[in-house]
């Protein structure tokens, strides 16, 4: 069993990429093979996800793991929310748009005149974000219904491509759990709100559980491609969802930073939590892959480092994520602060502009120059992180001594450290390959290489570098916390 070969796709806000493993000795042996940018398309107002292209790269991925060997399966996971309408003819209507276009904003409001967002809460259990599913369902139902009325099925980002691999329609049960239309308690699609929304029913396909198997690679994908009719098995279709199957832990209780271009922040439960005060804290709950529950907050996370990298880039300043990091390690602390979660910061463009101008607004000290402007986004981070975890303890009656950092974004030391200090708390980072880790154990699981849970920990902490972070200063950053709170 162990010479299998596992193709994993991993698909970020910002790039995806293609990894081959091997289980050897007790240690997953994974190399990236294709990496590709993923990069939204604004047409007029829309900004949408270029999803023709994705599965273009998806095809030269399977082609470069071809000539690399072979593969004996496939698992793709990628973002939350967005999704693919097809029409009665199996055809792609329209590209899929993106989670931050402006089409959904002020749609919760209106939601909220029909159906209270506490009810929607109690039966969700999903944190509001004017991109979950559901607000994008009721804009179309309400402003776009002949694209609507053109669709046959709503898929998911990764259910579309797999649908593109094999032709089959499925509706996975992770990333389904951000749309915030699935019952939390039931774990399956809610037809209460849904009828009380006016949205249809009948589009969603039957549900998979990961670990399951969507179908095989269509005939015309082999003959393409050049390879055999291997099966593609729903990962964790959700790359948080992987992710956290990726921490190196055998604690039943702990707490989590899933750290890339967002933060999620949480820990896992048996249960859904849909009380009143998770509600207005904002706590999400969403699926697990072994049908637990990941109750987390979504923070904006280091969009806020890449998007002002960017900015600076266009302005002819050409610096790299460690100058940056150097700079802001060299700027006076706790000088300003930010709400990361502000809706400002939400779609892309001039990051520094906006950070300057918010604590210009606040009343606060003003950043000047790119060390000060970094070192407000990194503690103001660090605080959000404090912040969402004496919520989560409170909430979930769970005390916690570490925080498992894991993803791409632990490979930014500093912001490690201020984690650690900020919370009072010791952070152990690592995988950096988090999701592609979680994406590669839950394939293994299906094909019997992995016989269980417990055996799939001892082979993700085997194969895991950790780094550990211990708090320093935990009383600066405690008496400065109170300032942070004010300009929330």
């Amino acid at each position: 069993m162990s010479s299998k070969r596992i193709l994993a796709f991993d698909f970020g806000a910002s790039s995806g990429r293609a990894m081959i493993a091997e289980l050897k000795d007790g240690k997953i042996d994974v190399k990236e093979i294709h990496r590709f940018s993923n990069d939204p398309v604004l047409v007029g107002k829309m900004l949408s996800w270029d999803v023709l292209r994705l599965f273009h790269e998806i095809k030269q991925g399977i082609v470069l793991a071809v000539q690399d060997g072979g593969f004996d399966s496939i698992a793709i996971d990628t973002w939350g929310v967005d999704f693919g309408l097809i029409n009665k003819h199996g055809e792609l209507i329209c590209n899929p748009v993106h989670y931050r276009d402006a089409r959904t904003e002020g749609i919760p409001e209106e939601v909220f005149s029909i159906l209270p967002e506490k009810e929607i809460y109690s039966i969700a259990g999903t944190q509001k974000m004017n991109f979950n599913t559901l607000y994008q369902l009721y804009y179309l139902t309400k402003y776009r219904p002949e694209v609507l009325a053109q669709a046959e099925t709503v898929l998911m980002m990764p259910d579309l491509f797999a649908y593109m691999l094999t032709g089959e329609k499925r509706l996975e049960y992770t990333n389904a759990s951000t749309s915030n239309i699935l019952d939390a308690k039931k774990r399956e699609i809610s037809c209460e709100l849904l009828d009380k929304l006016g949205i249809r029913k009948d589009l969603f396909p039957k549900m998979i559980k990961p670990g399951e198997v969507y179908g095989n690679l269509l005939p015309e994908i082999c003959e393409e491609l050049h390879c055999e009719s291997v099966p593609v098995i729903a990962a964790p279709t959700h790359d948080t969802a992987s992710a956290v199957c990726a921490v190196p832990t055998k604690e039943k209780d702990y707490a989590y930073i899933s750290c890339g271009t967002w933060s999620l922040l949480g820990t896992v439960n048996d249960e859904p939590i849909t009380t009143e005060e998770s509600c207005a804290v904002g706590f999400t709950n969403e699926g697990a892959h072994d049908g637990k529950i990941r109750y987390l907050r979504n923070i904006i996370g280091l969009w806020l480092i890449q998007q002002s990298r960017g900015e600076w880039k266009r302005q002819g300043l050409n610096v790299s994520f460690d100058e940056m990091e150097t700079s802001a390690r060299a700027a006076e602390p706790f000088k300003c602060f930010i709400n990361p979660d502000a809706p400002v910061f939400n779609p892309p463009g001039n990051m520094p502009k906006r950070v300057v101008n918010y604590c210009k607004e606040t009343g606060q000290y003003v950043p000047n120059g790119m060390g000060e402007i970094l070192r407000c986004i990194y503690q103001s981070l660090a605080m959000k992180y404090r912040l969402a975890i004496e919520e989560l303890e409170n909430i979930s009656g769970k005390k916690f001594e570490k925080i498992y950092m894991i993803g791409g974004g632990i490979k930014d030391e500093l912001l490690c450290q201020m984690t650690a200090d900020a919370c009072g708390k010791t952070v152990v980072a690592g995988p950096v390959e988090a999701t592609v880790t979680g994406n590669i154990v839950v394939q293994m699981l299906s094909f019997g290489m992995i016989k269980d849970e417990a055996e799939a920990k001892d082979v993700i902490i085997n194969s895991t570098n950790i780094k550990t972070f211990t708090p320093n200063g935990t009383d600066e950053w405690k008496k400065h916390f109170e300032t942070f709170k004010k300009y929330q």
